[in-house]
């Protein structure tokens, strides 16, 4: 079994004229750094990556960077529409000190596996660092299938990981069987919390996944009970996270609700998103309130 890990794909915090809030940015990466959060993915679906330019990305990846200052392993999202855009985006954040980076693959379109091919091959060429997969077919309609993966690692060394955000875990099992053999130190990340432990459990590396942003402590005791095959206190933590996966169904999307969730937490940030997302309104406030509490309560046993 694999050491498990949790890392969390940061939300990013804007000004109500939808510029990045600096220090509120700052604020946040040090609440999950001193919670003991394994790693951040910056620039994932959390982060809202797909509304903001280049230029802004670039300045959030600096940001990052530069504040983190290695005190956690830190992931940038890189991916772009075209494979060009791709490349110069993934080298500004090695250049710029990334640890690693990570690519969803071209959204609109679905794409065959010889593009998909065709798109992660040219910029695994290209790119002067280990690449991270991005597999989220909910969103860019189609998927990264493990025989397309094990093509693309039988051919490129910096491809090291993979994040799976499919809620069956069958896929996930499926991919880790499929690459395992060859190349064992692959990691294999989930993208929903909730099979955080089914993934170590099927030999995966564990999750990337949004709830980490509100109770990051909660996910830090979790890979701590899986290392120590605690399972017991492994079972209990999994009670809770199922819990909390609600906030999950208070919204279509759920970034707005995570940013709520975590003003209602006391951190220092504000709701304001990327439009045409709207802040949380009173009923899904509400909402919010009833499930904290209720969380709350489980964590003070």
């Amino acid at each position: 079994m694999k050491k498990a890990r949790f890392i969390t794909p940061v939300v990013t915090a804007f000004d109500t004229n939808g510029n990045l809030d600096i220090q509120v940015n700052k604020n946040i990466y040090d609440y999950l750094i001193s919670a003991g959060i394994d790693g951040l993915l910056i620039m994932g679906s959390s982060g809202e990556f797909y509304a903001m330019s280049t230029e802004q990305r670039k300045e959030l990846i600096d940001l990052a960077i530069s504040y983190v200052n290695k005190r956690t392993k830190l992931i940038i999202g890189t991916g772009c529409m075209t494979i060009e855009d791709t490349i110069e985006l993934s080298n500004y954040a090695i250049d710029a000190g990334a640890d690693d980076i990570i690519i969803i693959s071209p959204y609109y379109f679905s794409l065959t596996d010889e593009s998909l091919e065709y798109y992660y091959g040219k910029v695994a060429e290209s790119v002067k660092g280990n690449i991270y997969l991005y597999n989220y077919p909910d969103r860019t309609g189609h998927d990264l299938s493990p025989e397309l993966t094990l093509n693309l690692l039988r051919k490129h060394s910096n491809i090291v990981g993979y994040k799976d955000t499919v809620s069956e875990m069958g896929h996930t099992r499926k991919l880790i069987q499929t690459v395992q053999n060859e190349f064992p130190d692959f990691e294999v990340f989930s993208g929903f919390d909730e099979n955080f432990v089914r993934n170590i459990l099927s030999g995966g590396s564990g999750c990337i996944s949004a709830l980490s942003n509100l109770y990051p402590e909660i996910f830090v005791d979790w890979v701590k009970a899986v290392n120590e095959k605690n399972m017991d206190k492994a079972a209990e933590i999994q009670n809770c996270v199922d819990k909390l996966a609600a906030l999950y169904e208070i919204s279509k999307c759920f970034i707005p609700i995570v940013k709520k969730a975590m003003m209602l937490k006391g951190l220092d940030i504000k709701d304001y998103c990327k439009t045409p997302l709207l802040k949380a309104n009173e009923k899904q406030t509400n909402s919010i309130k009833k499930l904290i509490k209720e969380i709350d309560h489980i964590i003070s046993k």
